[in-house]
């Protein structure tokens, strides 16, 4: 069967083949890259290292690590700076230190800049509770009060977003409508 419509097919095209890289392409990447995305040293070194497997390397020994520490001693890459603005974003959407913190594990911050931010996150710790609580109407934002198996399930919920037992339990044996201001005068 002949038709006049032509063929859908596309013409049988060789693919494209890109070309090994090289010191200059490397840095090239790691520019676009910083430029595009906040990051953090560790983050870099494992895309161009990606980079290089996929793509192969020609000339002498690749350093995807140097290239990420040069980053950030030219001021594109700042870990410390990440994870004070990872640490903030997930505060405000409740999550609690222990997410955080494995946020900044997954992520690469060495564990003296994760030191340092600490005492920011511990001061955050009860309005991201309160926000995760009102968020999943837990506590003094339920509608009615919870049975225990409701309840023990809400702190379960609260532990898996990061927050510390204690914590949790207080906000989610807490009244419907309860003040929340008595909280903040009693948690440390």
């Amino acid at each position: 069967m002949s038709s006049d419509r032509p063929s859908r097919e596309r013409p049988n095209r060789e693919r494209r083949v890109v070309p090994p890289l090289d010191a200059g392409a490397l840095e090239r990447l790691a520019l676009r890259y910083v430029e595009r995305f906040s990051t953090t040293r560790a983050r870099l070194a494992e895309y161009l290292t990606r980079k290089i497997r996929t793509r192969g390397w020609e000339g002498d020994g690749a350093d995807p690590v140097a290239i990420a520490e040069r980053m950030a001693e030219l001021g594109y890459i700042d870990d410390r700076a990440f994870g004070e603005a990872r640490a903030s974003a997930m505060a405000r959407r409740g999550l609690g230190k222990r997410r955080v913190t494995g946020a900044f594990r997954q992520a690469g911050i060495d564990a003296e800049d994760a030191e340092a931010l600490a005492p920011a996150i511990e001061a955050r710790a009860l309005d991201a509770a309160l926000t995760f609580a009102r968020k999943k109407r837990i506590g003094p934002f339920a509608p009615e009060a919870a049975d225990r198996p409701l309840r023990e399930k809400q702190i379960a919920a609260m532990i898996r977003g990061g927050h510390e037992f204690t914590l949790s339990r207080r906000i989610a044996t807490m009244a419907p409508g309860e003040d929340i201001d008595t909280l903040s005068r009693d948690w440390p």
